[in-house]
């Protein structure tokens, strides 16, 4: 079973993608850090691993996309409120990054996104379980054949 995820992302200078992600409040383990990688916590078993364009060629044979014009995937993080989620958004911006969608709000779920320094895409959100379990109540009672 799985423990643990790392998700590998190419940086294009380390030191600044360490400073800005250190800016929304994220920390580094320094045992996984060195001048090529640096391990992003992003939560008791996720991380991020910043990995500078030279020692990504290393594990693969494939070009490495320039997130800025092309994206390959996005990353999603749970926060625990509304405020959390408009809080690092401004942090971000502040830091360099740019606010990448407008607010979405479905009532069970508030959502809204960034671009970091090197165009990757993090999409932040907000679940209130409440509203989720009254809204999948109110889609499964209108599923029930009477």
């Amino acid at each position: 079973m799985t423990t643990k995820i790392y998700v590998n992302l190419v940086v294009k200078d380390l030191n600044k993608s360490i400073d800005f992600f250190t800016r929304l409040g994220f920390k580094f383990n320094p045992f996984f850090t060195d001048e090529t990688a640096a391990c992003m916590i992003i939560g008791e078993n996720i991380f991020s691993m910043l990995v500078t364009e030279s020692k990504f060629k290393e594990f693969t044979r494939k070009q490495i996309n320039d997130a800025h014009k092309f994206t390959e995937t996005f990353i999603s993080i749970e926060l625990d409120s509304r405020e959390k989620v408009d809080e690092m958004v401004y942090k971000a911006v502040a830091a360099g990054g740019a606010s990448y969608f407008a607010a979405e709000d479905l009532g069970w779920i508030y959502q809204r996104s960034f671009e970091d320094l090197n165009g990757h895409q993090w999409e932040l959100l907000f679940m209130n379980e409440e509203a989720m379990n009254r809204e999948m109540e109110k889609t499964s009672n209108h599923n029930t054949p009477n």
